[in-house]
């Protein structure tokens, strides 16, 4: 009998993991990577391909790891803060608060 795939649970590490992942997937950083390696494995020399039998796929890998549960404590402790420490703003007064800051 197969076996069951158990999915692992959702939270909100893995939310933000994923809204992050998605971020990289469509960045410009990464489509300016495939476009100047011409979708090419540094390591094979195969390029990347949707030819029927002949499929290739290619990734971009960082070179320095990326820390996420860093940039995910950046995030909670920054962006997704209490209500507390956040105002609401019409998009004037948005702008011109932003601007109080510059210097």
């Amino acid at each position: 009998m197969a076996k069951k795939r158990t999915r692992k649970p959702i939270t909100p590490n893995s939310q933000l993991t994923n809204m992050i992942r998605r971020c990289w997937l469509f960045s410009r950083e990464r489509r300016e990577r495939l476009r100047l390696d011409d979708s090419t494995c540094w390591t094979c020399k195969r390029k990347a391909s949707k030819a029927k039998r002949r499929e290739v796929s290619v990734e971009v890998h960082h070179i320095t790891p990326v820390r996420m549960s860093l940039i995910i404590e950046v995030i909670r402790r920054e962006l997704l803060v209490g209500p507390e420490k956040l105002a609401t703003y019409c998009k004037e007064c948005h702008k011109l608060e932003h601007k109080k800051g510059e210097v």
